[in-house]
């Protein structure tokens, strides 16, 4: 497969699977076929094991002395503002972009910033700033109340964020676990490079690919049970390249998000237009066109448990639901110890992850 070489801001593996380099294939695979195509909306749709994705892209510009736009921001919807205008959205943010503190329960959170930065802080105490292509994955379990801030760091140049937020279903025996965060910082990812040509990369979130596995996920994850087979990829495929991912086998689902290029071809079906393509078991191979193509991927074998959800609570019944929201009203699931209900860190603050029991940690030391 070649060696391991460490590039600029993450581990990466080359070459692996380049469109030149011959494969042997065994006749007792199927090919497999896209079986259903779905628009890309906010959010996309999902499949279970997953309860949610959405792609947030936000053109923001210059911070101002409070990390929020450095523009006017008359004529918004402050508070909900989900419009695009001038490239950006505030959400329910008012002075910073973001979303403020709120309640989650029974399911886990797998936030992917590719470009910009998350404040996050809990009802635990616990904070983290995290970007530039670092994941947190969080596990609500019984509860926890965090808030997602978008600090425009930078003062003299734009600050674009863009983040994909992933909710992946919690079995109903791990729905009470406590919560629990972690920290897969970018330099923590292994990068398989699938084309050095054409810059094709599929970086690994969850699961294996090409022989390199992510960094576990949660203990008490879906995902950190070797038959759910999940798997999170982030593929980049330059003009014209070719990827052939791995065998998808029988009873795991596996969509593919086409959200940039103009061209992507799966075994031979082409699609001209931004969509999650649902396949079916068996072999996929995947061919960009002229302008490239990025896709998410995502994977996993289904829970099959009924789902009773309202909002930010996901559990199996709903007098589970019904508890969930009791439970909110009487504990604020441990309360709010920040002053504000969006709270930012410092301006000059880089990225890190404080947990709950005090222990500090920070990419550059992999603590």
């Amino acid at each position: 497969m070649g060696s391991l070489a460490v590039g600029p801001g993450r581990a990466q593996i080359g070459l692996a699977m380049s469109n030149n380099t011959p494969r042997s294939v065994s006749s007792e695979l199927v090919q497999s076929r896209v079986v259903r195509e779905t628009p890309l909306g906010f959010p996309w749709e999902t499949r279970d094991p997953f309860l949610f994705c959405v792609h947030h892209e936000d053109f923001y510009p210059e911070g101002n002395e409070q990390m929020g736009p450095r523009v006017s921001l008359a004529g918004r919807n402050l508070g909900q503002d989900f419009t695009v205008k001038d490239g950006f959205r505030m959400y329910h943010g008012e002075v910073v972009p973001g979303f403020p503190q709120h309640p989650h329960r029974g399911f886990e959170t797998i936030t992917i910033a590719r470009r910009g930065f998350i404040d996050h802080s809990d009802s635990l105490g616990a904070a983290a700033r995290f970007g530039t292509g670092d994941v947190q994955w969080m596990t609500a379990g019984k509860g926890i109340v965090h808030s997602e801030m978008f600090p425009l760091v930078s003062q003299t140049e734009p600050n674009t964020v863009e983040l994909f937020q992933i909710w992946l279903n919690l079995p109903g025996a791990d729905k009470m676990v406590d919560p629990h965060f972690r920290m897969l910082w970018a330099e923590s990812l292994p990068c398989v490079i699938v084309d050095a040509s054409t810059s094709s990369t599929v970086t690994v979130i969850a699961g294996q690919f090409a022989g390199q596995a992510a960094p576990s996920p949660p203990p008490s994850s879906w995902a950190a049970k070797p038959e759910a087979d999940i798997a999170i990829y982030a593929i980049v495929l330059g003009a014209n390249a070719t990827l052939a991912l791995p065998t998808l086998a029988q009873g795991v689902e596996r969509t593919l998000y086409f959200f940039k290029g103009s061209e992507l071809t799966v075994n031979g079906q082409r699609f001209q237009r931004h969509a999650g393509l649902e396949v079916s078991p068996g072999e996929q191979t995947l061919t960009a066109g002229e302008g490239g193509a990025e896709i998410l991927v995502l994977q996993g074998r289904p829970l099959r448990e009924r789902v009773a959800q309202y909002g930010p609570f996901v559990m199996n019944t709903q007098a589970e639901l019904q508890q969930a929201f009791t439970d909110y009203r009487r504990t604020q699931f441990g309360g709010w110890p920040w002053p504000e209900d969006a709270p930012v860190h410092p301006r000059t603050e880089g990225r890190f992850a404080r947990h709950v029991d005090g222990r500090v940690e920070r990419p550059e030391t992999k603590a």
